[in-house]
C-alpha cells in the first residue's frame, strides 16, 4: 500500500470509471471519499470487500450546496483533503433540433460547473495538503461525432478549466485533466474490428484511466500541473479515410 492516510474525493464513483478509480485508490491505501447521486450504486461500492475505509456520501455535483456538504463532511471525517477527482459526468447526444436549453443547461451543470464548485468548495483543504486535483474530460474535446454538442462542450471546458486552476491555485495544488477515448466501462464483449481500429490494439478499460489518476495525483508526477493526458489508445493521432 501507498499513500496510507491520504484523503481524496472521487465524484460519480458508483460506477464505470469513476468506481474504478475508486477502486484503484483504495488498494494502494488512499482514505477515499466516493460521491455520486446513485444511492445503490455507493452501497454496492461501500459493501465490496477491503473497502472499509470508503466514506460514501451522496451529492450532485451541480448543486453548490450539496457540493459544500461533501467537502464538509470529508474535512469532518478525516480532517484533510489531499486530492479531488472530477469524474461526475452526463452525456445527452442530439441533434440541434431536438436539443433544449434544459437539455444543454444539466450537461454543463454537472460535467463542467461541478468541477468548478468541487476547486471552489475544496480550495482551501487542498492548498493547506499541497494537494492535487484531476479533471476527467474526453478525447471528444478534441473530436467529434454527429449530435454531442453539449458533451463536447463541457469536456473543452473541463481542459480549459483545468489548466486555468493550475494558474490560479499554483504553486499550492496542482491540477491536471484526463481525457479518455473509448472506455468499456460495461465490459460489454467486443469485437476484435473494435480493438483492431486502435492502434494500440485494444478498447479502454477503467483500469486504464485509474492509473493515470494514481499517477497525476501521486509524488511522482509534483512537476505535472495544467496538463492534459490523453488516454484513448492512440485514436485522436490516427488519420481515418472514409
Amino acid at each position: 500500500m501507498k499513500n496510507s492516510g491520504k484523503v481524496v474525493i472521487v465524484t460519480g464513483a458508483a460506477s464505470g470509471i469513476g468506481k474504478g478509480i475508486a477502486t484503484r485508490l483504495l488498494a494502494e491505501g488512499w482514505q477515499v471519499v466516493a460521491a455520486d447521486r446513485d444511492v445503490m450504486g455507493l452501497a454496492d461500492l461501500a459493501d465490496q470487500p477491503g473497502n472499509h475505509r470508503l466514506q460514501a456520501v451522496v451529492t450532485d455535483v451541480s448543486k453548490g450546496e450539496e457540493v459544500k456538504n461533501l467537502i464538509a463532511r470529508t474535512l469532518e471525517r478525516h480532517d484533510r483533503l489531499d486530492a479531488i477527482v472530477s469524474n461526475a459526468g452526463i452525456s445527452e447526444f442530439k441533434s440541434l433540433a431536438e436539443s433544449t436549453l434544459e437539455d444543454w443547461n444539466r450537461v454543463l451543470a454537472i460535467n463542467l460547473t461541478g468541477a468548478f464548485l468541487l476547486a471552489k468548495e475544496g480550495e482551501h483543504a487542498l492548498r493547506a495538503a499541497k494537494g492535487a486535483m484531476v479533471l476527467i474530460a474526453s478525447s471528444r474535446a478534441h473530436m467529434s461525432e454527429p449530435d454531442t454538442h453539449a458533451y463536447s462542450a463541457s469536456k473543452g471546458g473541463q481542459v480549459a478549466l483545468s489548466h486555468s486552476l493550475a494558474i490560479s491555485l499554483g504553486p499550492d495544488v496542482r491540477v491536471n485533466c484526463i481525457s479518455p477515448g473509448w472506455i468499456n466501462v460495461s465490459g460489454e464483449a467486443l469485437s476484435g474490428k473494435d480493438h483492431a481500429q486502435h492502434p494500440a490494439g485494444r478498447v479502454g478499460t477503467p483500469d486504464d484511466i485509474a492509473a493515470a489518476v494514481s499517477y497525476l495525483i501521486g509524488e511522482d508526477a509534483g512537476f505535472v500541473t495544467g496538463a492534459e493526458l490523453i488516454v484513448d489508445g492512440g485514436m485522436t493521432r490516427k488519420m481515418i479515410y472514409v
